[in-house]
């Protein structure tokens, strides 16, 4: 599976392509598919762009808890699938994300790719440039996310 880090401003090209960023492609494993899955994150103003590993991964643990004939689970399914869309690479490395992601997502001209460990955040540039906590508040995060056992995290 791919590790993807790093935050990386992009451009829209007029066709609505987006060029996947070098050290992103090279961060993907030899031989990984040119394909890619993209939703509306659950939580943010963002898109996620998987790798179709991670993705068939995600997919997997929602199958093992999910059961199609609960109305609460099915809802849930309907919504997870809503805003998904399949893209694939070009011959340039650009990816084209349907229209109606990069209306809701609010950008125009300008976004940035954001590594997030196995999948890729899409932002508007103007969105990112809020996100974030104070330092003292990530600090105090951190700790008490992983704090916890002494050797955990050596």
């Amino acid at each position: 599976m791919a590790t993807f880090i790093g935050d990386y401003p992009c451009k829209v090209d007029v066709k609505g392509r987006i060029i996947l960023p070098a050290a992103f492609k090279k961060m993907m494993p030899a031989g990984a598919e040119d394909r890619f899955v993209v939703r509306k994150d659950i939580f943010d103003d963002c898109l996620v762009l998987y790798s179709v590993e991670d993705w068939n991964n995600q997919l997997e643990k929602i199958r093992k808890r999910m059961n199609p004939y609960n109305r609460e689970h099915n809802m849930f399914l309907r919504n997870f699938f809503k805003d998904t869309a399949e893209l694939l690479l070009d011959n340039n490395n650009r990816f084209l994300i349907p229209k109606r992601l990069m209306e809701q997502l609010g950008a125009l001209r300008d976004v940035v790719l954001a590594g997030q460990d196995g999948r890729i955040e899409i932002w508007a540039a103007e969105a990112y440039g809020k996100i974030g906590i104070p330092a003292e508040d990530f600090a105090s995060l951190a700790e008490k996310l992983l704090g916890g056992n002494p050797g955990e995290f050596q």
